[in-house]
């Protein structure tokens, strides 16, 4: 490496010395140049490049000693590069003719948005890009020089494009939050991504396979020695097909296809029949098992059945648990991508690893549950209990595509009504009072059994004040949105009381705007419903809200949320209901809450293809989802992040779920937001 630098530093000494033409000979980038003004002294210098065939153009982000591109101004140009973004897909290897140097470049195109900061008098932007092509032992030092008339009008063909798409606001740079992976080592992909996997678990979806799981080992595992073999090929499957299944997925779809699949209706119907076959096995209607073909070849080949079975829950796993693990897979792979071919590999690898160690562990479980339970109905009463858990959560990915497809069959109260019946037929099952064909007599109620009816009992008592608004924060991210409630006593009584303290004068709210928002939203409040109780006009539209950001004269909270985010429903309920944080959205911020799951389709005309993901946005929520992967480098649900009037990240980072549904560090996010707020739009 040391041998090929000293050669290339003089040849790019030669280059810099060179004041000619805009070409240097026949160079194999082509380039366009453009700008964009952000503010008086702030533009955006557009340099796209288009590459030659089977040539490759390095990254600017190379180590300072290493071929990359580099972007100068003139030193009689009054401005700064102050920094630059990349636009085009990234790969990376390690190339033999640099002595195995890890690589970073792009093909066919590549865009580079540098960031300019004027500090005198500038008519046009004069600049040099030094950069190196590689075609297989071929490497190539090139120079191209440019000329931009600062204010001249953007191209046809790049101002149609740039119109299309929205623009949440001009500093691209400045949104990104600073969780960005994109100078991040494939450890610190791995790390990220197996912290994910613990967090999944939590995630009900993940959870409600638990049962699942240990009635299908308990029936598998009859020895030690066989239980520790299915759990180490339980775990290697989830591995194996999260790690490919995510890796293709992304390749192929993009990172947001994860995402769409936790809102997609025929995905969340196969769901939701998978859980009812489930359901109803347990309960006795039918018995789920493998074809007799299959049995035939288990017991002629050591055990081939098993394995496949192994294989399909491990499966069944992966695919159900889509709902919840899609959006922490799809933040994890958007940022992972920016790794190159293997950052995705790796981090599917580390989410995958540590979803699949809990699991081993349940897997080797049932061996001593078969220990312990042999003789009477014991097991028989897992398995029915297990089945009423099972129809429970069926209903769940039936709720989702009722939310996100609006049919309005499952509202908040006829799952709950539902919910109360499973549970209160399950209490009558434990305490003997129900009984099914398969079941054997019930002499007498042990105590083990009365415990598990007296919560089952008490879990139905919780739920009855919920059919008439309770927030039910325990299960909330298991339920329809309260605005798809009939009647709801409790957003009544909040309301009540925020008008009260809207009209009690309870001090002013700044910048003149009083303490209630008074401009309504329009657009899409007809067919969604806010989330956030206590705050009044929450806005579903980008630019809606943010013309209503710039008419109130305060911040505006950006949450990006979904009909089928099970985690934004929990934090909503114990983080954003809390009275000190509705206070504070209520009296100074304008809210949008952006469904990225939203199937409303956008008009013809707005349709658009993203520059970011190469993905047609059809509806809604793709232009939502756009908006956040786009300007935030993020692609997971629940995300807040307030702007200014400009449509500028008021923090450096957003907040994201927070498993400990801590109220006091939320509301000082809020506060930091506010204090930034108020120093940029100072008079």
């Amino acid at each position: 490496m040391k041998h090929l630098l000293s050669f290339l530093i003089p040849v790019f000494a030669l280059f810099a010395l060179k004041a000619t033409a805009q070409d240097a000979g026949p160079n194999h980038v082509k380039w366009e140049f453009s700008a964009d003004k952000k503010s008086e002294q702030e533009y955006v210098l557009h340099l796209k490049g288009t590459i030659a065939k089977n040539w490759l153009i390095f990254s600017t982000t190379m180590g300072n000693d290493d071929p990359n591109t580099r972007v100068a101004l003139d030193s009689t140009v009054k401005a700064t590069i102050t920094g630059i973004q990349e636009n085009g897909k990234l790969e990376n290897r390690k190339e033999p003719l640099f002595d195995n140097l890890e690589i970073k470049y792009f093909k066919n195109e590549v865009e580079l948005l540098a960031d300019v900061k004027v500090t005198g008098p500038v008519e046009k932007l004069k600049g040099t890009i030094t950069y190196m092509v590689l075609k297989g032992e071929d490497a190539v030092p090139e120079e191209t020089t440019f000329s931009v008339t600062i204010g001249d009008p953007v191209p046809a063909e790049t101002a149609k494009t740039e119109a299309a798409a929205p623009a949440p606001g001009a500093d691209v740079k400045n949104d990104v939050a600073d969780d960005d992976a994109s100078n991040k080592s494939l450890w610190w992909i791995f790390i990220a991504s197996f912290g994910g996997g613990f967090i999944a678990l939590i995630t009900p979806c993940v959870f409600s396979m638990i049962p699942i799981t240990v009635s299908f080992f308990t029936k598998r595992s009859q020895t030690r020695a066989q239980g520790i073999k299915n759990a180490f090929m339980y775990s290697l499957s989830i591995i194996v097909i999260y790690t490919l299944l995510g890796f293709i997925i992304t390749k192929v779809f993009g990172a947001s296809a994860l995402n769409s699949l936790a809102s997609n209706g025929i995905a969340n119907m196969i769901f939701f029949i998978i859980f009812l076959l489930f359901g109803f096995s347990f309960l006795g209607a039918f018995e789920i098992s493998l074809p007799s073909s299959w049995a035939n070849v288990s017991d002629s080949k050591a055990g081939m059945g098993s394995m496949v079975g192994i294989f399909f829950m491990a499966l069944t796993l992966a695919i159900v648990s889509f709902s919840c693990t899609g959006p922490i897979l799809g933040n994890l792979l958007v940022l992972a991508a920016k790794g190159g071919n293997s950052g995705p590999l790796v981090g599917m690898f580390g989410f995958s690893l540590a979803l699949a160690i809990p699991f081993s562990l349940f897997a080797l479980f049932p061996s001593l549950l078969n220990k312990i339970g042999k003789s009477g109905g014991w097991l028989n009463a897992v398995k029915v209990t297990l089945g009423f858990l099972e129809l429970a959560l069926a209903l769940k990915f039936l709720s989702n595509v009722d939310m996100a497809y609006h049919w309005n069959l499952l509202d908040r109260e006829i799952f709950l009504a539902l919910w109360i019946a499973i549970f209160a037929l399950l209490t009558l099952y434990l305490i003997g009072k129900l009984k099914l064909s398969h079941d054997s007599d019930v002499p007498f109620l042990t105590v083990t059994r009365l415990c598990f009816a007296i919560a089952t009992f008490t879990f139905v008592v919780y739920m009855v004040p919920g059919m008439w608004g309770a927030p039910l924060k325990g299960i909330s991210g298991f339920l329809p949105h309260e605005g798809s409630q009939d009647f709801n006593l409790n957003k009544s009584l909040i309301n009540i009381q925020a008008s009260l303290e809207s009209g009690g004068g309870g001090g002013n709210a700044g910048n003149g705007a009083g303490n209630a928002n008074t401009i309504k939203p329009k657009k899409l409040v007809d067919i969604l419903h806010s989330e956030i109780p206590g705050v009044e006009n929450v806005f579903f539209d980008y630019e809606e809200a943010l013309a209503a950001a710039k008419e109130a004269k305060k911040p505006l909270m950006l949450d990006f949320t979904g009909h089928t985010c099970v985690n934004c429903r929990k934090f909503e309920k114990s983080v954003l209901s809390a009275p000190e944080v509705m206070k504070i959205l209520r009296n100074d911020f304008i809210v949008a809450s952006l469904y990225t799951d939203e199937k409303t389709l956008l008009a013809d005309t707005a349709q658009y293809v993203s520059k970011t993901t190469g993905e047609k946005v059809k509806n809604i929520g793709n232009l939502n989802q756009d908006i956040e992967i786009t300007h935030f480098n993020r692609n997971s649900q629940p995300y807040y992040i307030p702007v200014d009037l400009e449509g500028k990240a008021l923090v450096n980072k957003g907040y994201g779920y927070d498993p400990k549904e801590n109220v006091d560090a939320f509301v000082k996010y809020l506060e930091e937001a506010k204090a930034e707020f108020a120093k940029r739009h100072a008079k």
